[in-house]
């Protein structure tokens, strides 16, 4: 595998409430995740160095965009029962032949209008399912 750049991103999509798979990276303009493991301080009184235990895995994502409310598949009609529902969705990213997919709940949809007119959004989610991150 040789270094790459992010462009393009062959897969982000999301699922809707209902549970069909939405392709919407025409719609997003940047995202960031992460799949980090706490540790725990475990060093005792008998040591001279840093002792850790690795806690449990985690995953988030922060999806950015512009406002799109055409028909289904867009980000506003996959986004827009976020406030109203608490239903876990599959995030999948496939970057360069490798794939991420994770169940997330989104805690938000957020629009922001700028004074210079645009109309954007940002979704935060947080693995829902108690999986391991896995790229594949």
């Amino acid at each position: 595998m040789a270094k790459e750049t992010g462009i393009p991103i062959t897969t982000l999509s999301v699922d809707d409430s209902a549970g069909t798979v939405r392709v919407i990276r025409n719609d997003i303009v940047s995202f960031n995740f992460s799949t980090p493991r706490p540790e725990q301080d475990v060093t005792g009184l008998d040591k001279s160095a840093k002792e850790r235990l690795q806690l449990l895995a985690d995953f988030s994502i922060t999806i950015n965009g512009i406002f799109n409310d055409a028909v289904a598949p867009s980000s506003h009609t996959t986004f827009k029962t976020v406030p109203s529902t608490s239903v876990a969705r599959t995030v999948s990213l496939d970057i360069s032949g490798q794939t991420l997919a994770n169940e997330v709940f989104f805690s938000d949809y957020a629009l922001t209008r700028a004074p210079t007119g645009e109309l954007t959004f940002t979704a935060p989610g947080a693995l829902s399912d108690g999986t391991v991150p896995t790229w594949s």
